[in-house]
């Protein structure tokens, strides 16, 4: 172990022993200094003057104020902003935490669910699946039906630097539970991000570089959970502190967990434990900040399921990260702000299992040594003869080395990707309740590796030998643009268009894969010559975040050209090119290019039903599905089944309840050498109750107890989007137990 990674472990261990909590009131305490997504203030538009021809004098003399106006009016906020196409969260007449926004986890909703992987944290939301491998471990998030390389998962705005798109079995390390939101950024807005732009991108924040000074000089929250079903156990606590300008962050996490039950008996080989912390320090002033951080994070997990689970197959991911990140405010000039962030991350896992004789060995080693950098300006909003003109440019750069090794490890010979970025994001706002948002992103891609020169019969195999190879190197274009509309509507509705142009590079892994992937049973073989992936996508809404009714629906429609999917031809392999066609142990997978159409809806809905003396009592509901098609090649494999649910739920000052049924039906469109899936139902239930305190009296300001359940009827419940669900059951009926406490 490092002697970075040694004092973030004792960091760690110290923080996990505090009596730390969360900060509920984190945005009345926040002064004005922008997290990730930055706040992009409504100017207010100004009387018109007078007809007469002004003087010189009189003209300088305005476009004085003018710039100081726009100026003031461009400071950010504290709190970080919603994607402009989207409302926030927390309404009028419904805690934040009551409605669930399809785009949004909430750090309560985090507390009550206390999920250990992102894609768990997201999974009951419409539109998102998982990728399901190792419940509780490897859930990487799907959205509307896309996942790996099409899905970009960000920590504060940086990429999680891992390989979890190379493979399903593969954890993304960003742990949920010390996070204080988790959000879908879509439309215009994340062509700031990259170009993984059609499903959406998944962004995680935190306080990892602190961007304020708490009220009172500190304050902190600890959670602390327990499941029954696989007997597991979670503490998470953080703390923010500083003073005379510094400001210091430090968090830990730690979680562990058997075999979990299923209604069919235990999931042999489920078991995993993950744990991680991180330390930065920010000088903060009037104008802005910037800070340094640092983080660690350990984990160990089995695979579940067939002759993973029969070898106890193990992945133990360990990544460490260093992260920068700033922010520096104008009072005058055509600019009001700059931002940069900052991160160099070093990940490695093994695959182990156990040989013939009993014993552990190494069969596969993945590593990725990344590193990515962002900056961009905002300029003063510009007052136009139709509106007020406000946005942002910037510039992106990222270099990563990525391969595998081992008796077993020859996907992926190490390969080298750079890429470099511009990017644009306006915002017009017209009159009437009228938004104009418009986007373009430029980047370009560099792909060096080893490529396979493959016989012309090579596919589905029938012995041949192995290919010979010849270093490849690739380059890559890609245009994205977007515009999308938002309109303001009586009785609190938004109405929102979005057209996106989107262009993809191949990746490495996608070009130049060629071997055996023992802990997925897969030999994938990968296609040098890929070109871009292209698509265009329509997207309609409708929501309504404030009053008794709140709403969030949305249809999308998007035609790829070029679709890069992982497709199965019916032949098995062992661990060599020439067992194609004649061996047993891997299904042969290659990575090809046609073209495809996604199309499908979400929505989410509740209603205050009646408010009376004993509290708020209401319903919900909530519906999604996505139809995926290769034409005439038939349907897209792995898609996601379609859900329907609804419940009831009570609140009353601290206290909360909600009953929820999901139904998932039976997908009945399996891709080539798929199978279908069969339907199930999930009763959920939970009960909170938050008490208030008086943090002179007691050293707290609040404390939440919680009890969940689900899968209350004890269903059989197998995730269609999985590449292992004949094999693997998802948890069975789970009671868990919570406390947070703020302080």
């Amino acid at each position: 172990m490092t002697p970075r990674s040694s004092a973030l472990s004792l960091a760690t261990l110290a923080l996990l022993g505090l009596s730390a909590t969360d900060a509920t009131a984190q945005g009345a305490a926040l002064p004005p200094v922008v997290v990730t997504e930055p706040a992009r203030p409504k100017p207010v538009r100004r009387a018109v003057a007078s007809p007469a021809a002004p003087s010189a004098a009189a003209r300088a003399q305005r476009q004085a104020s003018e710039r100081a106006s726009a100026r003031a009016a461009a400071r950010p906020r504290a709190a970080p902003a919603a994607p402009p196409a989207s409302a926030p969260a927390a309404t009028s007449t419904a805690a934040a935490s009551d409605f669930q926004d399809p785009t949004l986890v909430t750090r309560t909703q985090i507390e009550r669910t206390m999920p250990t992987t992102i894609g768990g944290a997201l999974a009951d939301r419409p539109g998102v699946s998982t990728t399901g491998y190792a419940p509780g471990s490897a859930e990487r998030p799907i959205l509307r039906g896309l996942d790996s390389e099409r899905v970009r998962i960000q920590e504060n705005g940086l990429g999680s630097h891992d390989v979890s798109a190379l493979g399903e079995d593969h954890a993304v390390p960003i742990n949920p539970l010390v996070q204080d939101r988790i959000e879908i950024v879509r439309g215009p807005e994340a062509l700031r991000y990259g170009s993984q732009v059609v499903g959406g991108i998944v962004n995680a924040e935190n306080n990892r570089i602190p961007t304020f000074i708490p009220q009172g000089g500190y304050q902190g929250r600890v959670l602390a959970g327990y499941a029954t079903g696989s007997n597991a156990s979670t503490v998470a606590a953080s703390m923010d502190a500083g003073a005379n300008g510094v400001a210091i962050h430090a968090d830990g996490f730690r979680s562990q967990s058997d075999d979990y039950r299923t209604p069919r008996g235990r999931q042999f080989n489920s078991a995993g434990r993950s744990e991680g912390g991180a330390i930065g320090i920010s000088l903060i002033g009037d104008g802005g900040f910037i800070g340094i951080g640092a983080s660690h994070s350990y984990s160990v997990y089995g695979i579940p399921g067939g002759e993973a689970a029969e070898g106890r197959t193990k992945l133990n991911p360990v990544q460490e990260k260093v992260y920068a990140r700033g922010e520096r405010r104008f009072e005058a000039g055509p600019f009001s702000a700059f931002r940069f962030w900052l991160g160099s991350s070093t990940y490695r896992h093994d695959e182990t299992s156990l040989n013939d004789e009993g014993f552990r060995q190494i069969g596969a080693t993945f590593r990725n040594r990344e590193v990515e950098a962002r900056a961009e300006l905002d300029h003063v909003p510009v007052e136009t003869g139709i509106g007020i003109l406000k946005g942002t440019v910037g510039i992106q750069a990222g270099r990563s080395r990525i391969g595998t090794a081992g008796e077993a490890g020859g996907l992926l010979s190490p390969a080298n990707s750079r890429t470099l970025a511009g990017y644009l994001v306006e915002e017009l706002s017209l009159g009437g309740g009228l938004k104009v948002q418009a986007a373009g992103r430029i980047e370009t891609t560099r792909v060096n590796g080893l490529a396979g020169l493959y016989p012309a019969d090579y596919l589905p195999g029938g012995g041949v030998d192995e290919p010979s190879s010849y270093h490849s190197s690739r380059r890559f274009t890609a245009g994205n643009a977007a515009l999308g509309l938002v309109q303001a509507l009586p009785y609190g509705f938004e109405a929102s268009l979005t057209a996106l142009h989107s262009e993809r590079a191949p990746t490495a892994q996608e070009l130049y894969s060629r071997g055996a992937h023992e802990a997925t049973a897969t030999f994938v073989i990968g296609d040098p010559n890929l070109k871009l992936e292209r698509a265009q996508s329509l997207e309609i809404g409708l929501r309504r975040k404030e009053g008794a009714f709140r709403l969030d629906a949305t249809a999308f429609y998007t035609r790829y050209r070029g679709f890069i999917a992982k497709v199965p031809t019916g032949a098995t392999c062992d661990d060599d090119f020439s067992t194609c066609g004649s061996g047993d142990e891997l299904t042969q997978v290659l990575v090809r290019q046609m073209d495809a159409t996604f199309w499908g809806a979400e929505i989410a809905g509740q209603l205050d039903l009646f408010t009376l003396p004993m509290g708020v009592f209401g319903i919900e509901g909530q519906y999604d599905f996505v139809h995926a098609s290769f034409g005439k090649a038939g349907p897209v494999p792995r898609i996601p089944a379609h859900r329907l649910g609804g419940g009831v739920f009570w609140r009353d000052g601290g206290w909360f309840a909600r009953v929820n049924l999901l139904h998932a039906f039976d997908q009945n469109r399996p891709g080539p050498y798929d199978t279908p899936t069969k339907g199930w139902n999930n009763l959920r239930a939970e009960l909170s109750y938050t008490q208030q305190l008086d943090r002179a009296a007691t050293s707290l300001r609040e404390i939440t107890l919680g009890v969940r359940g689900n899968n209350l009827l004890d269903d059989d419940m197998r995730n269609a989007a999985s590449f292992r669900k004949d094999l693997i059951l998802l948890p069975g009926r789970t009671v868990s137990l919570f406390v947070s406490a703020k302080f």
